[in-house]
């Protein structure tokens, strides 16, 4: 069992920054594919980016958001970070943090674990 806890969402301006963190607890080694998805109302959730936190892993992002967000991991920490850069009104949504043994189910909305989500809201 992973246990995640989201944090940092917020409303901001066009063009604004925020740093979202999700931090996880239980039996990490067994789910090293750590992720951020964003859903709308009326949507299905949509992966973001993700990343498998194992040495040397690598990372996933939706290719409208590549180039203004990044993901990372603390490992000492248990901890994944989205920096988000450059924020759009198409940004707006609640972001769910998700985990699993493969990053192919995490990204297709079939994650086996998952946070109770941060609303992010950007205004034009």
């Amino acid at each position: 069992q992973v246990h995640l806890v989201e944090s940092g969402g917020a409303s901001v301006q066009a063009g604004g920054s925020l740093r979202l963190s999700c931090t996880a607890s239980g039996d990490i080694d067994y789910s090293p594919c750590m992720g951020w998805l964003r859903q709308v109302p009326g949507e299905e959730r949509k992966g973001v980016a993700a990343m498998d936190t194992s040495e040397g892993g690598s990372k996933l992002y939706d290719p409208s958001v590549k180039g203004r967000i990044i993901i990372s991991h603390d490992s000492a920490k248990n901890t994944v970070y989205l920096d988000m850069n450059s924020l759009e009104p198409e940004d707006t949504g609640m972001y769910y943090c998700a985990a699993d043994l493969r990053c192919s189910k995490l990204w297709v909305g079939k994650g086996a674990y998952w946070g109770q989500g941060t609303q992010v809201t950007v205004s034009s």
